[in-house]
């Protein structure tokens, strides 16, 4: 059945000479692996340069319930402004698109993820400074979509964070060592807070910002079964330092 849907272009993995598997998260059936041919004729209607990381696709596809991998019939990329050419957009791009591959595994429809998603890309692409804490303040609010945003109730300054328990306390229990410190703990709950009009206000160095997202990893690590080491973390790191 040919469907025309909206997607987001989370990874794409060479099958053979002739194709590639494209899996992009959809307005209407979630999470969706793709064939897509690498035909570079200049007719195609689907051209594969266009399955860029986090690009925004309109799309006709066959989404018949019988087939492994669905055919894409026609696709067109909405068009960025900045993304593909400010680097260290470019940089965060690809780490989200990878985050994303790992994280959300979810089949079937997804409205608010998927407006999520998609307003979080747009505002990165029209924002013209001001953004070195945005991937951070991203996956702090993808929890609540993904059913694992951490319990701020009864937060008071000096506690601890308990990563496996998804909340703050003032006791360091010794059943497990998954707790971040009081410090740390303090920065996360004002990230926790923060939106993307507002986190130009949290000021941070590039230690501090790189061990919130460390920590950040490893509270996915520890909720969500699978979630492998990201290759590009250490590109985004490096990229910053």
């Amino acid at each position: 059945m040919l469907q025309k849907t909206t997607g987001i272009v989370l990874h794409t993995l060479k099958y053979n000479d002739t194709s590639n598997i494209v899996d992009i998260y959809t307005e209407l059936h979630g999470r969706v692996s793709f064939l897509v041919p690498v035909s570079r004729a200049k007719r195609t209607s689907v051209k594969p340069v266009l399955f860029q990381p986090l690009s925004i696709m309109e799309l006709e596809a066959d989404f018949r319930t019988s087939a492994g991998l669905y055919r894409i019939k026609e696709a067109k990329a909405y068009p960025f402004k900045s993304i593909p050419y400010n680097p260290y957009k470019s940089v965060i791009a690809l780490f989200l698109a990878e985050f994303l591959y790992r994280a959300v595994k979810e089949e079937g429809e997804n409205h608010s993820l998927f407006v999520y998603l998609k307003h979080s890309i747009e505002w990165l692409d029209e924002c013209a400074a001001g953004f070195a804490n945005y991937h951070l303040v991203f996956l702090m609010r993808l929890t609540r979509f993904l059913g694992l945003y951490p319990n701020l109730d009864g937060y008071r300054q000096g506690d601890y964070f308990d990563l496996l328990n998804a909340g703050f306390t003032a006791i360091r229990s010794d059943k497990h060592s998954f707790y971040v410190n009081p410090e740390e703990s303090f920065r996360l709950i004002r990230l926790m807070r923060m939106n993307y009009d507002t986190m130009h206000l949290f000021a941070m160095n590039r230690a501090e910002r790189t061990r919130c997202l460390a920590i950040t990893c490893d509270y996915y690590r520890l909720h969500i079964p699978g979630f492998h080491e990201l290759k590009s973390l250490a590109v985004l790191q490096e990229f910053f330092d």
